[in-house]
């Protein structure tokens, strides 16, 4: 039956108001469309091309708030878009407006882009009230439409990796500005799904250790139109069109399993895939927004509304909109989203953005909110890792520590804590302690381990390693905001140059600097991250609100890595990662308080100053305390016993560390001022130079008996 050629059926069938979507299942194809106050929904078919419009049906059944309608002898390929019948409210929170087309929440595939143009919104742009008026123009010209998917993909024979979270290292990319200027990939692949996998890459995240490469959001997204205005371009994507459809644009061909292939071959490397995704919000943004899909079905019930005027959305999320999460429907095309990564394309874990706004209850943040709930008891969702950004803009919006076991958290006090003792700041040596050895002060609830903190330095948003001790200010012109977005307070230093150098004196010590900031994070208990391009030196010229930069300045520069610097960074990251890898007690998998002893006396973890005393409480307080000693230690299956001590020293002179105990064996690991160094004999002290951290093992053998 040719659908296109005049022979449609002049209605639907019934159908079923379940699987949500439009579903194939051989014979023909399935539509649900989920709406509890639209009073019709019907579907429109297009050609292939998504130009024009050649048939319209009205969903004829609905049950339990779900239309659905059944087209007999449709098959995967078909175009089709939405359009929603109902009250246009506004001031009660509707906003149903039948003549703008609509995508389906749970379209997998999209044919064409969005244009923008005024009439992708409901109501006629102009005026203060404008949108309490009502816009009858087609929207449809404008709109990218839906495609009916068939996914046949075979995951028989793949084995995910399933790290443990103590040995899980993250190195977080972006999907396109990894690749792009790979020059061993293939020209049309560089910066697109396929280049994902490639030899060049895969063999880079072997050598240099990381376990999981955590991308950020790949959902299909939308190109801001103020942006566009400015010749700028959305390139991180945290502005969701649809939450089951890959990013169009980072696909190098019509072959739509690119992203499945690359992930594939990543598993069988060893190396697990998780996403950053966005379900606090979406690209309609505030009441003033555009129309494209969940504000045109049913506004009402996606989005959180002011309670006493619903007229306005509820903007928690500092981006316009908020999704209801308190709402049956809302979390259950998110959990099916969340399943359709796991399970139609092998995905290992999620990040959520604003996962604060998951948790949001009409009463506040609520650990025990439904939409956690729902994935912890998931049989495929509740294996995954599951990580957490635990801040958003809204009332009582930071929550770290706070969510419910299962979930690992961004730890900012981690990252501005290294930072600050790393630039010099009075005062840390306390706080530093906690971080470095799991925050358990935060995370130490409900049987939570250490790999709850998810430990960074720096991330996308923010400056890269190398501004970070090249920059004192943000440096974001380019983005053509008159340098006024990104963050204000950076914790960086420059070290007497703001910007490029030539001296040799100021190179080298930011080099010890990122050394020293790399060295403690691995060192560091808790789960590490590290940005993609920081193991060789990655410069975005002090732009930390790199978001609208899709350019050379965004991404990754390879070339780095042919130069001495960027080679002995990689190596130096390397190392850290094998050490991480080799000795257990730099990931201990439970939280230690220096109350265990593993034989001769000597406890779990202990703090010592560089006199070989213990830290009392007044040196804890000491605002110029600088130099700290962290030993942890094991025993070992022989009754010997191990330890790994941590060697810090953010001050501006070198100091001389004595080591407590009596060892048999005392060897220098990595030492941030000499990175060449390593597996070095010591005798009962070592001089640390300033501005340096390092590793040192010492054991004591097994008392006869």
């Amino acid at each position: 039956m040719d659908l296109l050629a005049g022979n449609l059926p002049e209605q639907l069938e019934s159908g079923l108001p379940y699987p949500l979507g439009a579903n194939f299942d051989g014979l023909g194809v399935n539509f649900a469309v989920f709406s509890a106050n639209a009073e019709a929904i019907e579907i429109c078919l297009f050609d292939p091309r998504g130009k024009r419009e050649v048939k319209r049906y009205r969903l004829p059944d609905c049950t339990d708030e779900v239309w659905h309608g059944y087209l007999p002898d449709a098959r995967p390929g078909l175009v089709y878009g939405l359009r929603a019948h109902g009250p246009y409210k506004p001031a009660e929170g509707h906003r149903f407006n039948p003549n703008k087309l609509l995508l389906d929440p749970y379209a997998r595939r999209m044919v064409g882009t969005l244009r923008q143009s005024d009439v992708l919104h409901g109501y006629p742009v102009r005026g203060r009230r404008a949108d309490l008026g009502f816009d009858r123009r087609d929207s449809a010209p404008a709109m990218p439409k839906c495609v009916v998917t068939h996914d046949h993909y075979d995951w028989s024979r793949d084995v995910r990796p399933a790290t443990p979270w103590s040995k899980t290292v993250i190195y977080e990319a972006h999907a396109k500005g990894l690749t792009k200027l790979l020059e061993q990939a293939p020209p049309q692949e560089r910066g697109t799904f396929a280049a994902l996998a490639h030899p060049k890459v895969i063999d880079h995240l072997h050598k240099l250790g990381v376990t999981a490469i955590e991308l950020l959001p790949i959902h299909a997204f939308v190109q801001d139109r103020f942006l566009q205005e400015r010749g700028l371009r959305n390139y991180w994507g945290y502005n969701s069109l649809n939450f089951f459809t890959p990013e169009p644009s980072y696909f190098a061909g019509e072959t739509h399993d690119e992203l499945r292939i690359a992930v594939r071959r990543l598993h069988a490397a060893g190396i697990e895939v998780i996403l950053d995704v966005v379900y606090n919000h979406s690209c309609e943004g505030s009441e003033l927004g555009q129309t494209l899909c969940w504000r045109g079905l049913d506004n009402a019930t996606y989005y959180s509304l002011m309670p006493d005027n619903p007229r306005y959305c509820l903007n928690e999320t500092g981006t316009g909109n908020t999704f209801n999460l308190n709402h049956a429907r809302v979390i259950q095309m998110v959990a099916d989203s969340l399943r359709y990564w796991a399970t139609s394309y092998g995905i290992d874990g999620f990040r959520f953005d604003l996962g604060l706004t998951l948790g949001r209850t009409p009463h506040g943040f609520d650990p025990s909110a439904g939409f956690f709930d729902v994935l912890r008891q998931d049989p495929v969702l509740g294996r995954l890792k599951l990580i957490t950004e635990p801040w958003d803009v809204g009332m009582g919006g930071y929550q770290l520590g706070n969510f419910p076991p299962g979930f690992a958290e961004w730890n900012d006090k981690y990252r501005d804590t290294v930072r600050g003792y790393w630039r010099g700041d009075e005062g840390r040596r306390a706080e530093l302690a906690s971080r470095v050895s799991g925050s358990g002060d935060i995370f130490d609830r409900r049987a939570r381990r250490p790999w709850a903190s998810l430990n960074f330095v720096t991330s996308h948003d923010g400056f890269t390693l190398a501004d970070l001790v090249a920059y004192e200010e943000r440096h974001n012109e380019a983005n053509k905001e008159d340098n006024r977005d990104g963050h204000e307070n950076n914790l960086s230093r420059n070290w007497g140059v703001e910007g490029p150098t030539d001296d040799p004196d100021i190179l080298e010590t930011r080099a010890r600097v990122s050394r020293s900031m790399l060295l403690t994070l691995f060192a560091s208990l808790g789960t590490p991250m590290l940005v993609a391009g920081d193991e060789f030196g990655r410069t975005q010229h002090g732009n930390n609100n790199a978001y609208c930069q899709d350019s050379e300045l965004s991404w990754i520069d390879w070339s780095l890595l042919d130069s001495a610097a960027g080679a002995s960074l990689f190596d130096f990251t390397a190392r850290l990662i094998a050490l991480r890898r080799q000795y257990e007690v730099l990931r201990a998998p439970v939280f230690l308080y220096g109350q265990d002893s593993p034989g001769h006396g000597v406890n779990d973890i202990e703090w010592w100053d560089e006199r070989e005393q213990a830290l009392s409480p007044e040196d804890w307080d000491n605002p110029h305390g600088r130099a700290l000693l962290m030993r942890r230690t094991i025993a070992l299956e022989d009754g010997s016993i191990e330890s790994v001590n941590l060697l810090l020293n953010a001050s501006d002179d070198e100091i001389a560390f004595s080591f407590p105990g009596d060892y048999d064996e005392l060897m220098l690991l990595i030492d941030s001022a000499q990175p060449d160094l390593e597996d070095a004999p010591l005798e009962d002290s070592y001089t640390l130079a300033a501005h340096s951290a390092a590793l040192v093992r010492s054991r004591m053998k097994a008392v006869p008996t």
